[in-house]
């Protein structure tokens, strides 16, 4: 290959598909949102099996938050940064692992049994679309992906100093002023390749799936005014009990009250 099409290449996977990633994200919500709002949902199936949900649930989405944490303090914070307050690679290298290993596995076993749970169980599977499976061998690849980067190269491959290569480049995209060849030169492991690859199109999914329940946070429910539920007991069944209301009804109010 010519360095002109290494550099078209490099060009193409670094710069161009994350701005296509980035558009399709934030188009694709706003067109979901205005158009589309009735499937805004997570499609939840507790109600078909709670079991094992209540196990794999919390496990992944707890393993999922601290695997975003650690993915903002290793892409967005600079290394000048955290040099400055004293934490040297070395230190940042332990918690980095150590931390990274165990948020891995936490949520590499919920997804493990969230995915069981919705292929092995019936009433479950039946639920399932084809946009479900697609997201769960997306999810499946990045996490296997993002463990071969903690425990393959920074655990057992002795460390890649990635906030000196893919950090950069991921900021860049943002200021505008991407850097291709960080990402396609300077000794970039295959797996921080195929990782970052399989993340853009993840966000290009993102919109047109159930994913987009991360958005829907229910922050109504802490000033939302209780509902009051109509009772369906007849008044005499009520009268009896301690209640208010006549002890018999008349045939009018019984047909009014089997219409309401």
């Amino acid at each position: 290959m010519t360095p002109l099409a290494a550099s078209r290449g490099a060009d193409l996977l670094w710069v161009i598909v994350p701005f296509i990633a980035i558009g399709a994200f934030v188009v694709g919500h706003i067109w979901r949102y205005r158009h589309d709002q009735f499937t805004w949902t997570t499609r939840s199936t507790q109600i078909l099996e709670s079991r094992w949900l209540k196990i794999g649930g919390p496990l992944f989405h707890m393993g999922l938050l601290a695997v975003i944490g650690g993915h903002v303090l290793g892409l967005l914070i600079p290394k000048a940064w955290t040099d400055a307050v004293g934490v040297n690679e070395d230190i940042y290298h332990v918690v980095a692992v150590t931390m990274g290993s165990f948020a891995g596995l936490m949520m590499m076993a919920g997804l493990g049994i969230l995915i069981v749970r919705r292929l092995a169980n019936p009433r479950v599977a039946a639920t399932t679309r084809s946009w479900d499976v697609v997201v769960m061998a997306m999810l499946g690849f990045m996490v296997v992906t993002g463990m071969w980067n903690t425990v393959g190269e920074n655990l057992i491959g002795g460390g890649y100093h990635y906030r000196e290569t893919v950090s950069p480049w991921f900021r860049g995209l943002f200021l505008l002023d991407p850097d291709a060849s960080l990402m396609s030169g300077a000794g970039v492991p295959l797996s921080f390749q195929l990782h970052a690859l399989g993340a853009w199109v993840l966000f290009i999914a993102w919109p047109f799936t159930r994913l987009v329940h991360a958005w829907s946070v229910p922050v109504a429910y802490l000033t939302r005014k209780p509902i009051v539920y109509r009772s369906r007991a007849p008044r005499n069944v009520r009268a009896s009990a301690g209640g208010v209301g006549p002890a018999s009804l008349t045939p009018k109010e019984s047909r009014a009250h089997v219409h309401s």
